[in-house]
């Protein structure tokens, strides 16, 4: 069966701050790196830090009251951090799409859109390792008809939920999550046990925009239930970019999948790609603008939810 999401009038998501990610400080002359935070995919909260996971960049964004730094990631495909068509490396990237904390580690996701973007990236206490995680998305894949792309994960309770956009083509079946047990799927991160069964997989319809299907881009859990964001953008598949209609924000419980548009003050539209709550303001969400634009900075909103959300 298939969870259809309504537009409930009730909720509102407010823009009430924006700003630009730029590193503070400039980058060594080896590291690879932009100026900016750029193709920003996800957020999460890793001790008491808001880190933004970019998808063709090897490197973590951290975001504080007073600026923003970087975190280097081990390098890519012929020793790079940096990945686009100016390089003519694109299809190298690791496409770190999301993120969630899990104990005290980090883990973020690869989209899974193509072989080698079949990882996880596990950062704790400072080291971070790239594991190979084709099987997982194997088990994915098989339940969802051979597609996937993976732009948001989310954990709730005793379970991690993967959300799959349901843009790569006329045969995927659309947005989807995919949920397993998170004591299990990190065992098998461990090395330690076999890769764990599917629990469920739920396939969604989310809406249009201007006749744009709406995929998911990102999730988080918080007050027993997931939020989640979703774009309509004009492309073919899940490897090239296209134009950006509009984005919600929206909440899945057990009765409703509900949503609510989410756009500047002046009402543009934006691709949302990343949310995260701030645990100081439980009703301020932050949300991350991917521009699709390597030479423009990714922008942090701080977004007010009311209403019986």
């Amino acid at each position: 069966m298939t969870r259809v999401a309504t537009i409930d009038p009730a909720l509102s998501a407010r823009v009430i701050a924006s700003r630009a990610l730029r590193y503070d400080t400039a980058a060594h002359a080896d590291d690879d790196r932009p100026p900016h935070v750029r193709a920003a995919s996800g957020l999460a909260v890793h001790g008491g830090r808001l880190v933004v996971v970019q998808d063709d960049t090897l490197f973590f964004g951290v975001v504080a009251s007073d600026g923003v730094s970087a975190i280097r990631l081990p390098r890519g495909a012929a020793g790079r951090r940096r990945f686009e068509v100016a390089l003519g490396n694109k299809l190298d990237k690791a496409d770190l799409e999301s993120a969630v904390v899990v104990g005290d580690e980090l883990w973020a996701f690869g989209s899974g859109s193509l072989p080698m973007r079949d990882k996880i990236c596990r950062t704790a206490r400072g080291v971070t390792r790239v594991l190979d995680a084709a099987p997982l998305f194997a088990r994915c894949r098989e339940a969802l008809s051979g597609c996937l792309n993976v732009e948001g994960v989310a954990r709730l309770g005793d379970e991690l939920w993967l959300f799959h956009r349901g843009n790569t083509g006329p045969a995927d079946p659309g947005p989807a999550t995919l949920r397993f047990s998170v004591a299990a799927l990190h065992a098998w991160l461990d090395a330690n046990a076999a890769l764990p069964p599917l629990i469920d997989a739920d396939v969604y319809d989310l809406g249009s925009i201007d006749g744009v299907k709406l995929g998911f881009t990102d999730a988080v859990a918080a007050r027993d239930r997931i939020y989640y964001l979703a774009t309509a953008e004009a492309s073919a598949n899940a490897i090239d970019d296209g134009h950006a209609i509009g984005s919600q924000i929206g909440v899945i419980t057990k009765g409703a999948v509900r949503a609510t548009s989410l756009a500047t003050p002046d009402g543009a539209a934006v691709k949302a790609e990343g949310i995260a709550f701030d645990p100081q303001r439980p009703n301020i969400a932050w949300v991350v603008l991917d521009p699709d634009d390597t030479e423009e900075a990714a922008t942090l909103l701080d977004v007010a939810l009311a209403g019986p959300w």
